[in-house]
């Protein structure tokens, strides 16, 4: 299939200047051009290319609503480090070229390159682990099992209250322990233990419902939300248009610190401003003790310093999922997070 090249749109473009108008500083040894290749991602190109790599809608050229549907850049495409007439450099990209090949290597060649890792963020799409509060109160429950059973496994039949009679496919979880702000200690959601998936069979209150899968046992009492996973993400990295002040709330895997593709939760979400995309500075939050000239121990809480940088993949009202794409050490839970500088 032919595809047609943005290349005219890019270099018409409005473009998105940092708001000091500051120059885009580019990468030591940037390339004069890159060959895509399978296994790619969008910001692993942009660090060959920029300093910064959240900058990247700007060497593009790309408005706001091409930075959330961008152009797409596939296996075997180049992309080719130019500059304007003023000096300012911009990229722009050539197809690559249309080969005779058989047509499972044609489909498999053919697929965009995300912008990070999907393999590390797809659990996150597709299984409930985080509820919110107010989704948790009003989520349909499994109130009773045929002949009083405990446990239900694949192919069971379920009773369920409150569904949706217009929504099929289902996840079961069962609702954890509640996850906190930090700073306000306010109950932004709850842990959500992923059990299965389940169908609705038959419509009513209660409602049947056959469990499909069961990763776990289910029994009565847990919960279902619906079996909607968000789209990949196709958002080219770029910063916050506000400024973000959050802090991490747990690391995945119940760890107290995290590295590179490892998975974060923040206090912050789209009622903050965040958007699936955002790149955000991730600064240390430490302290350390040490002995008063009484030789008394006191605790002194050492200066922030960025030591990485995250981007959100999943928004909640008051909470988001990132991934970390560069550290410099190791990311703790309540360490900050803030729009990069």
């Amino acid at each position: 299939m032919i595809r047609f090249l943005s290349a005219l749109v890019l270099a018409t473009a409005t473009t998105l200047c940092s708001a000091a108008g500051d120059p885009l500083p580019l990468a030591s040894n940037a390339p004069d051009r890159h060959v895509v290749v399978r296994g790619d991602t969008l910001w692993g190109i942009a660090g060959k290319f920029l300093k910064d790599p959240w900058r990247w809608p700007e060497i593009w050229r790309l408005n706001k609503e091409q930075v959330k549907n961008p152009h797409r850049i596939y296996p075997g495409d180049v992309i080719v480090l130019e500059r304007d007439a003023d000096g300012r450099p911009r990229l722009s990209l050539q197809s690559g070229p249309k080969r005779l090949q058989p047509k499972v290597y044609v489909e498999e060649n053919t697929q965009e390159i995300p912008t990070i890792p999907t393999n590390i963020i797809n659990p996150f799409l597709s299984s409930p682990l985080i509820i919110e509060e107010k989704d948790f109160v009003s989520a349909p429950r499994i109130v009773a099992t045929p002949g009083d059973r405990v446990y239900l496994g694949n192919g069971d039949t379920a009773y369920v209250t409150g569904a949706d009679p217009k929504i099929e496919k289902w996840s079961v979880y069962r609702p954890g322990r509640p996850v906190l702000d930090p700073d306000s200690k306010d109950v932004l959601g709850l842990e959500a233990y992923y059990l299965g998936t389940a169908e609705q069979q038959t419509p009513g209150n209660p409602a049947i419902f056959s469990i499909v899968t069961a990763k776990e046992e289910i029994s009565r009492g847990d919960r279902l939300v619906e079996n909607k996973q968000p789209p990949l993400i196709s958002y080219a990295p770029h910063k916050p248009d506000v400024s973000v002040n959050g802090r991490v709330v747990s690391i995945y895997g119940g760890v107290r610190e995290g590295g590179k593709y490892s998975v974060l939760l923040l206090n912050q979400g789209s009622e903050a401003g965040l958007e699936v995309g955002h790149v955000l500075a991730i600064k240390s939050n430490r302290t350390f003790e040490q002995r008063d000239e009484n030789d008394r121990l006191e605790v002194v809480k050492a200066p922030p310093e960025r030591i990485g940088l995250l981007m959100v993949f999943r928004i909640f009202d008051r909470m988001s999922y990132g991934i970390i794409l560069e550290t410099r050490g190791p990311v703790a839970i309540n360490d900050y997070v803030a729009t990069p500088e």
